[in-house]
């Protein structure tokens, strides 16, 4: 018979060294939520990612919006072919198609893909809702503007001023500035021109608009407020806001040298 003495009593293992239970896969929605909130564009693909690979049925929205926080974070990091693959994956689940192809216009655009650019962005101002419709065209008409397209950038403009509510201010004047640029008159530029000045979308992008108004008119000065403090905004702002601007950037700041050496 054993000796009492010598009986093993079985010691505890301290806390840390005890098997952990394994934790739950985070939800695809859990997931987005964590990459929607994430502060890098590193961290917003890992959660995104994690949310794709979930083992299950995804449900379209929640799908479609994981793989536009993936293509988000693809272009905050310059990897823009990638991008437009990814949006284009995500056109095909047809939720918030317009959206997504306005994302990969985005992308197409900062590739170098103007074609695909302007063709994204037709698609996305015919299937989006009357409330999202002028955005598309006049992102349109910006993008056929920017590489001197202005036929096809009024048409666009004119269409997206008919369309637009709170943002008709801008609209009105980006029409006004391409017709300029094509060598059009504009009788009621003064009138536009104010009413851009006064609204609230004229700050942010509308003073990229009222700069080169002003710089049309010969108005230097005010053209150098106005372009100066856009370029401002663009710099220290949003990094995936930079990054979409920098055509617009790129023509600010060869407006403001233009000046600066006359």
């Amino acid at each position: 018979m054993p000796d009492a003495r010598f009986a093993i009593v079985p010691v505890a293992k301290p806390a840390s060294a005890r098997a952990a239970s394994p934790r739950p896969a985070a939800s695809p929605e859990e997931s987005l939520r964590k990459a929607i909130a994430a502060r890098t564009a590193g961290t917003r693909l890992k959660h995104a990612r994690t949310g794709l690979a979930y083992h299950g049925p995804l449900d379209p929205t929640v799908h479609a919006m994981l793989l536009r926080q993936v293509y988000l974070a693809l272009f905050e990091t310059r990897r823009f072919e990638e991008a437009l693959d990814v949006a284009r994956q995500a056109t095909s689940l047809n939720v918030l198609a317009d959206v997504l192809h306005h994302d990969a216009a985005r992308a197409a655009f900062a590739a170098g893909a103007v074609e695909g650019a302007v063709q994204h962005l037709r698609v996305a101002s015919r299937c989006g809702p009357p409330a999202r419709r002028s955005q598309h065209l006049w992102t349109l008409g910006s993008t056929l503007f920017l590489v001197q397209r202005y036929p096809e950038a009024i048409a666009a403009l004119i269409r997206a001023a008919r369309w637009a509510t709170r943002e008709k201010p801008l609209y009105r004047a980006h029409l006004a500035l391409a017709r300029l640029a094509a060598g059009e008159t504009v009788a009621d530029l003064q009138e536009i021109t104010d009413a851009l000045a006064q609204a609230a979308c004229g700050q942010g992008y509308g003073r990229f608009v009222l700069g080169h108004l002003a710089y049309a008119a010969g108005e230097w000065t005010i053209a150098q407020r106005y372009l100066e403090a856009f370029v401002r905004r663009c710099t220290v702002g949003r990094t995936a806001m930079g990054i979409a601007l920098e055509a617009e950037l790129r023509m600010a700041r060869a407006t403001l040298a233009k000046m600066a050496k006359n």
